[in-house]
Parts: structure tokens; C-alpha cells; sequence
């Protein structure tokens, strides 16, 4: 029967090994790509099939089967259902079952829709690519004409600069315009991420630097995502330069399991106070 509302699904990648780096594609990258595998049983007569997981697909598709028989999936797109997981391994599904060239437009999930934990070799890589042009869109066989030349830069322009912070895994670096922003996705509970800045704030090092600052939190299909605010100019090469210092002063802080001092008790709520709703 079709899953139109059913229950959520508060971490629907947990378990596949490129959770956080799924979470980030779902909300904070504008264009990516990762490399994937069907298992053998939810190939193509019975052999594996490349997937490539995206952030967005064209007209918003959840998924469309290349020329070459491999499958996209477009992880921004608007899908039914509370499992997003599910959505997902359905689109796969679906997209195998049809002629290549073409696209999916519409899920059918239903409650025997398997996920992608299901769909997927949880062996790979699932090697991570962030780029600065949606030209993963066009299919190798297309003819680039002018006309797609032309819609393709269009949609270029509405891509923030972005880029992963070697230094800090599941780390990403953006340009927001007015601002730059650093927004790390973390394994852990949203008011640990908060006492781990508390610690740190307590003892002025909760930023990368001069002109750097913490600036609040917030919950991605279940995973936290602490978020910087950094000063124009500072680039990813500024963030990876403080990355090791970061992470080693974060994980301590997040490790630690003594009660917050009285200092760090008023740092925390005032990062509490002065914390911005974050989307």
C-alpha cells in the first residue's frame, strides 16, 4: 500500500557509512556528487549497478537512469513518506525499471519499499565530490548544445561557493555572500555540542581565530550541525589552516564528561541566549 504518512524516520541514512556526509548533501551543499553501488540483488540480472547520489537532480526528480543504465538520485528532492531512506531505495528501484535516458518523476513507496541500507553496497567508498557546476546533470551521450550550454550556466549562478575541509571530515566551508560560514556535521547530541562550547567558550578558544565565532546549532535528519560565522576573505584555506587545532580542541571538549565549571555554566547559557535558529 502507498506510505503517505507514514511515521519519521529521525535518521534515515544511520547505518550507511556515509551518514553524515548524506546529511550534509541533503541540506548544507548546493552541488555534489557521490559514487555508489546496488548490491548484486537489487542490481540488474543479478550483476551490481553504479549509482551516483547527488544533491539535486533537474525539475526536482528524484531519480533518472542514465544512457548508460547507471542511476542518479537527487537527495534534495521533495519525497513522500517519513523514511527518507526508503523514498530513496525506492527511486533506485524505480529507475531501474526503466528504458535508459529516462527520468523518474514520481515515487511510488510503499511499505515494501526497500531503503537505501537495503539497496545499497555498504562496502564502498562512497567517495564525496563537491563542485562548482551542475554539469553532473548531462548525461555523457547528450549533445551539449547551446541551448543546454545556456541553461546550464543559469543554474550555476544560484550555486554559494562551497567546499569540504580536508582537515575536518564532514566539515563544509561556504560563501554566503555578506558572510562565510563553516557548518560541520557531528555524531552527536545536540546539548553535548552545546556544553563542548561551552568548555571551549569558557576558555576563549570556541572559534578558528580572529574575527571568528561560534553562532549556534542545528538538527539534520537527526545528526547536529554546529555553524561558524567567519569574516569575508577567510576562505577554506583559512579554515583548513585552524582545522587540526579545531577538531583536537572540539573532540576534547565533546569527550569530556566532568560537570560545566560555574564559568562554563555562564557560557553556556549565554550561547543559549544569543543562539540563532538555524536552517
Amino acid at each position: 500500500m502507498p506510505v503517505t504518512h507514514a511515521a519519521l524516520v529521525r535518521r534515515p541514512f544511520e547505518g550507511i557509512p556515509a551518514e553524515r556526509d548524506l546529511v550534509a548533501m541533503r541540506q548544507l551543499i548546493p552541488a555534489a556528487t557521490m559514487s555508489a553501488r546496488t548490491t548484486p540483488e537489487h542490481g540488474v540480472d543479478g550483476k551490481a549497478v553504479d549509482v551516483t547520489i547527488a544533491t539535486v537532480l533537474p525539475l526536482l526528480w528524484p531519480a533518472v537512469r542514465r544512457s548508460d543504465g547507471s542511476v542518479v538520485i537527487g537527495l534534495q528532492a521533495t519525497v513522500p513518506g517519513g523514511d527518507l531512506s526508503r523514498a530513496f531505495g525506492q527511486a533506485i528501484v524505480q529507475a531501474l525499471a526503466l528504458e535508459p535516458g529516462q527520468p523518474v518523476t514520481a515515487l511510488e513507496v510503499t511499505e515494501g519499499s526497500p531503503r537505501l541500507q537495503d539497496v545499497l553496497d555498504l562496502t564502498g567508498d562512497f567517495p564525496l565530490t563537491v563542485h562548482d557546476s551542475f554539469s553532473f546533470w548531462l548525461d555523457a551521450a547528450a549533445e551539449r548544445t547551446a541551448e543546454v550550454e545556456a541553461a546550464l550556466a543559469q543554474s550555476d549562478e544560484s550555486i554559494l561557493p562551497t567546499a569540504a575541509i580536508e582537515g575536518l571530515p564532514h566539515a563544509f566551508w561556504v560563501d554566503a555572500g555578506s558572510k562565510e560560514h563553516l557548518r560541520w556535521v557531528l555524531d552527536a547530541d545536540e546539548d553535548a555540542v552545546i556544553d563542548a562550547v561551552a568548555r571551549l567558550h569558557a576558555r576563549r578558544a570556541s572559534g578558528l581565530g580572529d574575527g571568528t565565532r561560534y553562532v549556534g546549532s542545528f538538527r539534520a535528519e537527526g545528526l547536529t550541525v554546529p555553524v561558524w560565522d567567519l569574516p569575508k576573505g577567510f576562505g577554506p584555506e583559512g579554515v583548513e589552516a585552524a582545522a587540526a587545532d579545531l577538531r583536537d580542541r572540539f573532540e576534547r571538549a565533546l569527550a569530556t564528561t566532568e560537570p560545566l565549571t560555574a564559568l562554563e555554566r555562564r557560557a553556556r547559557g549565554g550561547i543559549v541566549a544569543r543562539q540563532v535558529t538555524l536552517r
